[in-house]
């Protein structure tokens, strides 16, 4: 029996697009994952209590304006509540020295671009959360 994933979903701060998001949210509903849908304007702070609340097996974090540090926050708050297990993916606009350093930084578990297919988003998840 296949794994049911619980998935929280959001954007932080004041970034206002939220189509990529909605995208990847429909898409891991169609692949069978339960999806918490934040939407726009999220603090990192909220992101992380509600992923600890709902017992999430990861966090989707989009990031279209290229303000990465609120990604970095929810890391560092998560680990702060002894939840620093609960894997990030992130998608958006991320440049690849970017995405580096919230690899390797953050320890963010797969960066997304928007051209990336939702099929190898769903994949990503089910072969490495």
């Amino acid at each position: 029996m296949e794994k049911k994933y619980r998935a929280l979903m959001g954007c932080i701060g004041i970034d206002g697009h939220e189509v990529g998001l909605k995208v990847v949210s429909n898409a891991l509903r169609n692949a069978g994952m339960e999806v918490i849908y934040l939407g726009l304007c999220q603090t990192p702070e909220t992101l992380s209590v509600v992923a600890i609340e709902e017992d999430v097996d990861f966090i989707g974090i989009s990031s279209m304006c290229g303000a990465h540090d609120g990604i970095i926050e929810v890391r560092r708050l998560l680990k702060e509540k002894g939840a620093g297990d609960i894997p990030i993916i992130a998608g958006g606009i991320i440049s690849n020295d970017d995405a580096k350093m919230l690899e390797e930084v953050a320890g963010i578990k797969g960066i997304f671009r928007p051209e990336t297919a939702t099929s190898v988003i769903v994949d990503f998840i089910k072969n490495n959360i």
